[in-house]
C-alpha cells in the first residue's frame, strides 16, 4: 500500500496506476496557529507500506517522519520511506569547524522512527552526497538507486547526432562516462571552483566539444548558476548546440528565467523528483521526464526480494 505526502500525491497517484498498488488515505488540515492535523484513514495492519515524499524543506521532511511514526504505530508490517530527492546537499559534510550537518541529523531523525515488525527501509535516488546511506543508524536498511538508464532513455529519445555528454563539475565525472559508454560517445569534463553558495567559476573544459551537440548532466539543478556557466564554456569551445539533463529540478526563486534568459539551452530536461517541477511555467523551456516508472520498478523488486 502506498502512502505519501501532500505534495508527492502525484507521484503517489503515478506509481499505483503503474503498479495496481492501492493507495493510502490520509486527511490533512492545518489549524490556524499552524500545526499540522494528519489522520490515517486507510487500514495498513499486516501491510508493507510505502510512504512517499521527498525532504525539500523542514516543514516536508517533519511530515515523512510523523506520518511513517503513524504508519508504524497503526499496524505496518513493514514501512519503506521513498525519498526520490534527499534535500540538505549543501551541509552534507563539515569544511570548517563547528559546521552544522543537517543531512547527517535529517538521516538520524527518520533513523528513529520505531521499528515496524519487518523492518524499515529507505529508498534514496541520485543522492548528491554518495556518503549519505552512512548518516543513517540502527537497523534501516537504505538503498540508494540510480536513474542512469532512465538517462540513457531520455538521450536516446532526444536523438542528436553528433553529440557528446558532458558534466558540470568533477563531482559527476564517473557519472558522465557510464553515460557516455552507454551511449557510445565522447565525456566531456568540466572543471569548476565555487565561489561561494550562489556562485562558480568555471576553470577548464577537458573534451572536444567544436561543432558538436552537448548534453551538459548535472543530478540536480539548483539555481542554474554552474549549468549557466559550464555553458557558456563549452559555447566558447565551439559547441553547436546545448542540452542540459538532470535528475532533481529545484529551480528556487528565479532560476528557471534565469536559465531561460541565458538562452544558450536549447533544452532543459529534468525528471519529476522534486515536487517543485509541478509549478513550472510552459514557457520555461523546461521538459519533465517521469521517474514513476523506476521507481514502481524498485519497489516491485524490493517486495520481490522480501
Amino acid at each position: 500500500m502506498i502512502f505519501s505526502s501532500s505534495r508527492y500525491q502525484y507521484l503517489r497517484d503515478e506509481i499505483c496506476g503503474i503498479t495496481g498498488l492501492p493507495a493510502g488515505e490520509i486527511e490533512a488540515s492545518t489549524f490556524p496557529d499552524g500545526e499540522r492535523y494528519r489522520r490515517i484513514l486507510t487500514s495498513v495492519v499486516g501491510k508493507n507500506v510505502v510512504l512517499i515524499g521527498g525532504t525539500v524543506d523542514d516543514s516536508e521532511t517533519l511530515e515523512l517522519y510523523d506520518l511513517a511514526c503513524a504508519l508504524v504505530k497503526y499496524g505496518a508490517y513493514t514501512i519503506s520511506l521513498l525519498i526520490p530527492y534527499f534535500g540538505y546537499s549543501t551541509m552534507e559534510r563539515e569544511i570548517l569547524q563547528g559546521e552544522v550537518l543537517p543531512a547527517k541529523t535529517r538521516a538520524r531523525l527518520f533513523s528513529v522512527i520505531p521499528a515496524a515488525p519487518g523492518g524499515n527501509n529507505v529508498i534514496l535516488l541520485d543522492i548528491h552526497a554518495p556518503g549519505l546511506p552512512h548518516y543513517f543508524e540502527g537497523d534501516v536498511r537504505v538503498r540508494s538507486l540510480t536513474s542512469h538508464d532512465l538517462m540513457v532513455e531520455a538521450t536516446e529519445q532526444i536523438a542528436l547526432d553528433n553529440f557528446v555528454i558532458a558534466c558540470t563539475d568533477s563531482g559527476r565525472a564517473k557519472t558522465v562516462e557510464k553515460l557516455a559508454e552507454s551511449l557510445k560517445t565522447s565525456a566531456v569534463f568540466v572543471f569548476k571552483k565555487r565561489i561561494d553558495g550562489q556562485n562558480t567559476e568555471v576553470k577548464a573544459v577537458a573534451g572536444e566539444v567544436k561543432n558538436k551537440a552537448v548534453i551538459l548532466y548535472d543530478d540536480m539543478i539548483r539555481s542554474g548558476s554552474s549549468l549557466i556557466e559550464a555553458a557558456k564554456q563549452l559555447k566558447d569551445f565551439g559547441a553547436a548546440k546545448i542540452i542540459a539533463l538532470a535528475t532533481h529540478g529545484l529551480f528556487p526563486g528565479n532560476a528557471t528565467e534565469k536559465i531561460r534568459d541565458s538562452k544558450l539551452f536549447d533544452k532543459v530536461y529534468v525528471t519529476n523528483s522534486h515536487c517543485r517541477v509541478n509549478q513550472l511555467n510552459v514557457n520555461d523551456g523546461i521538459e519533465v521526464i517521469s521517474v514513476a516508472p523506476m521507481l514502481a520498478k524498485a519497489l516491485r523488486n524490493q517486495h520481490t526480494k522480501t
